[in-house]
């Protein structure tokens, strides 16, 4: 299983673009570059630059993957790029970044369904759009991934919908069985279930069988007035259990890439975390995943009591190591300088986790 890094949480991957991306991954000692969307390789699908990008991946021994976008129809307005790329037609624009993918052999590719606005409190997940019910959303996704079937097929590629902030494993899963898992399959991110207050471990055991991409990262749990703050670590460093989770998916898919999405550097003047720290909530460093709240439960049905206390638990494991001295607080993270060699070293201690817990498995 090779390990390598998501295309845009490697740092300065604008400034490098995306056969210098490619480079800066090697020198890090990186299997492989997954661009979040082909059009983040080039924005008209350019079919040299696309060429070149290929070629040097292959000169390189790199791993090569892309994605889509947003196949939520409610989400769609807020990507203009895909219905651009299809002079006004989305689904025409979905169908040539599909076919510009198959023709230099990229046939794993990422989709997500929906977003998260830089709002305090759950309304940032389109998830609780009070617009757009989120079964109607659902439904739509469903309406869109079936017209994208024949295409798909077509190409012989497969549109893997990630486990993303505001959706719930169970959800993805019921997707791929809807529409059909021979063209459609899961980008597993491991952290991302804990917005759901769901158990990693438990999620890949669930999304396993359709796993064809993947998001390594970790994060930090810890309980606090109005819920659990949620904040990203280097892999290893939070809850995420990947001596558990990888054998599980590598039982299901031998060969998946393990793709690791690091926190990005901070830029002058604005910092990573914290991310919602508000005046009303002045001590959240990270993100506040509101579980007592009844409207975030009632939004969460599948959520067994079994699941929500094993989340519970890491939480409260992981406030006892901060409170023991044994991790930096939220606020220390927040706090400290982070950087491009920072995140650098956050990659590299990541991937070193990652492969340990690989040979350990061997």
């Amino acid at each position: 299983m090779k390990v390598g890094i998501d295309g845009r949480k490697i740092p300065e991957a604008t400034a490098r673009g995306p056969v210098g991306t490619l480079d800066h991954a090697h020198e890090l000692g990186l299997d492989g570059v997954f661009f979040r969307s082909v059009l983040d390789i080039t924005p008209t699908l350019d079919s040299g630059v696309l060429r070149d990008v290929r070629s040097r991946a292959d000169e390189l021994g790199l791993y090569l993957e892309a994605g889509l976008g947003k196949v939520n129809p409610y989400a769609m307005p807020e990507a203009p790029e895909l219905r651009r790329v299809g002079d006004g037609d989305t689904l025409l624009g979905f169908e040539r970044m599909i076919a510009a993918c198959a023709r230099i052999g990229v046939r794993e590719l990422w989709a997500a369904t929906a977003n998260r606005q830089p709002y305090p409190g759950f309304r940032s997940y389109d998830r609780f759009r009070t617009d757009a019910p989120w079964r109607r959303q659902l439904e739509a996704t469903a309406a869109f991934l079936r017209k994208l079937r024949p295409v798909a097929l077509d190409n012989d590629v497969h549109v893997n919908l990630e486990t993303h902030e505001e959706i719930t494993s169970h959800e993805v899963v019921r997707l791929v069985e809807a529409v059909g898992p021979d063209v459609l399959g899961i980008v597993y991110d491991t952290s991302n279930g804990l917005h759901r207050a769901e158990d990693p471990v438990a999620v890949a055991r669930r999304v396993a069988p359709y796993v064809r991409q993947t998001h390594l990262k970790d994060a930090a749990l810890v309980l606090a007035e109005g819920g659990v703050i949620m904040q990203s670590r280097p892999v290893g460093d939070g809850v995420v259990d990947f001596g558990a989770i990888l054998p599980i998916v590598a039982a299901a898919n031998p060969k998946v890439h393990l793709t690791i999405e690091c926190r990005q550097p901070d830029v002058e003047g604005q910092k990573t975390y914290p991310t919602f720290k508000t005046e009303k909530r002045p001590n959240v460093y990270g993100t506040l995943v509101e579980v007592y709240d009844p409207e975030w439960q009632a939004g969460h049905p599948d959520l067994t009591v079994g699941e929500f206390s094993a989340y519970l638990a890491l939480a409260q494991d992981f406030t006892a190591r901060i409170d023991s001295g044994q991790e930096p607080t939220v606020r220390e993270i927040a706090e400290a300088k982070f950087g491009y060699d920072e995140a650098v070293e956050a990659i590299q201690v990541s991937a070193r986790h990652i492969r340990q817990v690989l040979a350990d498995a061997a």
